[in-house]
């Protein structure tokens, strides 16, 4: 504003000062419509995920089972908007006194303000949805539908906000914005939310499906792994492509505006930054999938589609933290990583009999644990100035930058699983000493949608005549003699 009313003033005659001030006054509203355009459509794209997830979360399970996750997956959106307006945002970004949590803004009582307006709760409400939406596919098929309810609440409205604020917020004791006292001199950098989101969900999902237990059936009697699949690869595929498309809301997005011009040039500004880290989210998508794909060809001996699709947005959970400060080449680095830790950690998960449907836990925790170290690995000290203005020059290890910020991303990791353990993993110990976390076996055998949904997802028979399931179940005798 200042330089742009200066460099007017000496081309402009009489009443110079005033007009140039008046010009420029008038860009400077027309950026801030374009910024909040941005961050809306932004907005847009990371609610689109949620019809992602369902579509992934319908096709990863059992058919018997499909209105329930269905269900759910409507719910974390419709339960946390309302949680996250009420008390989540106001955690995440209120004005805090300890860096440890926000009390302000409750019911967005203060917003819009100078740094806050409507764009950026509905933007933050969509990440909120989506951590909430990763739990749920680790406990989909034996899970009370109340139990959803209650920690979809929580979750959205207390555990994610919390970390939130730690490493978003101007204030968060461990946050890169911060202006002073930053965490190892460092602060943590994560740009996205691979440790915010991803590591969040996933651990939270990981303590659910721990509590809970496989799923019957999942391992025989013998302890081995029997593979309970889903019953629509379509599905899985056309859920893929909605969070590949979403994504490019979540991580470009998350610059919250794209108008500023960085000191490099007029032609160079935060619009090619956005570009970049669209750019660095494909390539780490990208290698991961083809990683997976000749991975679990050389482990099984056949190309799996279902597989490649969870490497693919495991490379996407990687790159998140990272995207903005990495080069291109670093992304695939990450992408072929995650594909790697992916596989490992779904083989840890069988020796351990652990069950997880979405292999979310592994997928979003794994592989957003990975990209949260990559950042501190790859961060380009170029990047890490222009993005981060306000902090110390620390980068990432590989490019020179020290272990200052690889020591904050450990910090990061460590805290977030402190965090979610201790809140997510009580109250679901709380459930199931309850009775509300876990439906009886023989609902589960049947499958939820019949026995708690009131009908099956999909119509085998016409209407008039009686499922067959009813009869197996003992519903009725037999079918009704039509006229």
């Amino acid at each position: 504003m200042a330089t742009c009313s200066a460099d007017l003033t000496t081309l402009l005659g009489a009443n110079a000062t005033g007009a140039a001030d008046y010009i420029c006054n008038k860009f400077t509203d027309a950026s801030y419509a374009v910024d909040n355009t941005y961050l809306l459509f932004s907005a847009y794209l990371v609610f689109s995920m949620q019809l992602g997830f369902a579509m992934l979360c319908a096709g990863s399970v059992r058919a018997k089972n499909t209105m329930n996750i269905m269900l759910t997956n409507v719910l974390d959106a419709a339960t946390g908007g309302l949680f996250y307006y009420l008390f989540g945002f106001a955690f995440a970004f209120g004005t805090s006194s300890n860096g440890f949590i926000g009390h302000s803004n409750f019911s967005l009582g203060s917003t819009p303000s100078s740094l806050l307006d409507y764009s950026n709760f509905l933007y933050q409400w969509a990440f909120a949805i989506a951590a909430a939406g990763i739990t749920s596919g680790s406990i989909a098929e034996r899970t009370q539908f109340v139990a959803y309810l209650i920690y979809s609440s929580f979750l959205t409205g207390f555990v994610y906000p919390v970390v939130s604020h730690w490493f978003w917020s101007g204030d968060g004791w461990a946050s890169a914005f911060r202006t002073d006292d930053f965490l190892f001199g460092s602060g943590v950098i994560d740009f996205a939310g691979s440790g915010v989101v991803h590591v969040v969900g996933g651990v939270a999902g990981l303590w659910g499906a721990l509590i809970e237990g496989p799923r019957i059936g999942r391992f025989d009697h013998t302890g081995r792994s029997v593979a309970l699949r889903g019953h629509s690869a379509t599905l899985v595929v056309l859920g893929t492509f909605m969070l590949w498309f979403g994504w490019y809301g979540f991580n470009p997005g998350s610059f919250n505006k794209i108008s500023s011009i960085y000191t490099s040039g007029n032609y160079y500004g935060q619009w090619s930054a956005v570009g970049r880290t669209a750019v660095t989210t494909t390539l780490a998508g990208c290698s991961a999938a083809l990683t997976t794909l000749f991975g679990k060809r050389i482990l099984t001996g056949h190309w799996n589609v279902t597989d490649v699709c969870n490497g693919l947005l495991g490379g996407f959970a990687a790159i998140t933290s990272g995207c903005s400060v990495v080069e291109p080449w670093a992304a695939i680095i990450c992408g072929v990583v995650a594909a790697l830790v992916l596989i490992g950690c779904n083989k840890l998960a069988e020796k351990l009999k652990f069950d997880d449907p979405l292999e979310a836990a592994q997928l979003h925790g794994g592989c957003g644990a990975w990209g949260v170290l990559f950042t501190g690995l790859f961060a380009s000290q170029k990047y890490v100035r222009e993005v981060y203005s306000t902090r110390p020059d620390h980068y990432g290890l590989f490019m020179g930058g020290g272990g200052k910020l690889l020591a904050a991303q450990i910090i990061q990791i460590l805290v977030i699983v402190g965090w979610v353990s201790v809140t997510m993993g009580t109250l679901f110990y709380i459930l199931h000493k309850l009775g509300l976390l876990r439906i009886s076996a023989d609902d589960e055998m049947a499958g939820m949608d019949l026995t708690r949904h009131g009908g099956l997802a999909y119509v085998y028979h016409d209407e008039g005549e009686t499922p067959k399931q009813d009869i197996q179940m003992g519903k009725i005798d037999s079918y009704p003699i039509l006229p």
